[in-house]
């Protein structure tokens, strides 16, 4: 049962680590961080859609995204590029990771992202990422070359997340229904 102060991070962390660590056995602490943060951080949509076009408008497909990942086309710089990237790995595993039933409607023949392999573009993404290996990147880019190398499984850690979140709300609501009735 959480605390009444345990923060969304606080509980993220733990549904991390049960989920990675003790049933998948992935024991990486620095992307176990990152994917709490991760989990965190998109638990608010306007960082979801962080990403702006130029005129200020939401970035809400990967394929609008991979304009201004390009140094050679709508990117102004390297750390830009860097950084879109990184939110585009984001985005495509939280998406196939945490609600992987949204994928079809994030890729119907309507939308930009139909030829989009959300899979496909977070490992690649990921690994760019990982390229920038100086200066003040140098510690997580080798992080992000695992994320490339273990997106799949990094989905299904996720995934598991949400089930277990989604069962310690259904033990929530049944033990709340159980204290009404009792009144």
């Amino acid at each position: 049962m959480l605390r009444r102060d345990q923060s969304l991070q606080e509980l993220f962390g733990e549904l991390v680590e049960r989920a990675f660590v003790y049933s998948m056995r992935w024991h990486d602490r620095q992307v176990l961080r990152y994917l709490t943060n991760l989990l965190t951080e998109f638990a608010h949509m306007d960082r979801l859609y962080r990403l702006r076009d130029l005129q200020g408008r939401p970035l809400q497909e990967v394929a609008e995204m991979l304009y201004y990942a390009d140094i050679r086309l709508g990117a102004q710089s390297f750390y830009q590029e860097r950084e879109v990237h990184r939110h585009i790995g984001d985005f495509t595993l939280f998406w196939a990771g945490v609600y992987p039933e949204a994928l079809p409607k994030l890729r119907a023949a309507s939308r930009k992202d139909h030829l989009i392999d959300y899979v496909k573009q977070g490992k690649q993404s990921y690994w760019l990422v990982s390229l920038f290996d100086v200066g003040e990147w140098r510690e997580e880019a080798p992080m992000f070359r695992r994320l490339s190398e273990n997106f799949e499984v990094a989905m299904q850690g996720l995934y598991a997340v949400r089930q277990l979140w989604e069962q310690m709300a259904r033990e929530s609501f049944t033990q709340f229904r159980k204290r009404v009735e009792g009144w």
